[in-house]
C-alpha cells in the first residue's frame, strides 16, 4: 500500500510539474500596433494600465502611417498635451517604441525628428509580423 501511494504521488507531481508549470513560466510579450496618432494617448494609457496589472510584461509599440506622429518631437494631442513625457515614462518602464522608416521616407520626415526613446525600423508592418511570428508577441490594436 505504501509503494502504491508513493508511485501515485510521483505520477501526480510529474503531471503538475509538466504542462501547467511551463505555461505559468511563459514570458508575457505584447505588441501594440498604432496606425493613427488620434488614438495614441488612449493607446499609451492602455500600455500604462497593462504594465500596472502585469509589471513584467515586455511591451513593444510599433507605429506606421499617421501612427508615427506622436513619436515626433514637439507632438501634442488634441488637448495640447505633449506626448514626450508619457513616452519617456513608459520607456523608463522598458516599453520599446518602433517607428516605420517607410513612413518617414514617404512623408519626407527627417529621422532626427523622431523621439530618442524610439527606434526606427525598416517597415512597421514587417516589424509587427516579425514580433508575432518570430518572437511570439500577442497582438493588440488599440
Amino acid at each position: 500500500m505504501q509503494l502504491f501511494r508513493s508511485m501515485a504521488a510521483v505520477v501526480v507531481l510529474a503531471a503538475v510539474a509538466s504542462a501547467p508549470a511551463s505555461a505559468l513560466a511563459r514570458e508575457e510579450k505584447v505588441v501594440y500596433h498604432v496606425t493613427d496618432s488620434a488614438n495614441a494617448m488612449g493607446a499609451l494609457g492602455n500600455v500604462r494600465n497593462h504594465l500596472n496589472a502585469s509589471p513584467k510584461a515586455k511591451i513593444v509599440v510599433v507605429t506606421h502611417g499617421p501612427g508615427i506622429d506622436f513619436l515626433l518631437e514637439d507632438a501634442k494631442d488634441k488637448n495640447g498635451n505633449p506626448y514626450d513625457a508619457v513616452v519617456q515614462e513608459l520607456s523608463n518602464r522598458n516599453v520599446k517604441f518602433k517607428v516605420c522608416n517607410n513612413t518617414l521616407e514617404a512623408r519626407k520626415i527627417e529621422r532626427k525628428r523622431v523621439l530618442p526613446e524610439a527606434t526606427i525600423v525598416p517597415s512597421g508592418v514587417a516589424e509587427v509580423a516579425r514580433l508575432q511570428t518570430q518572437e511570439e508577441h500577442a497582438y493588440i490594436k488599440p
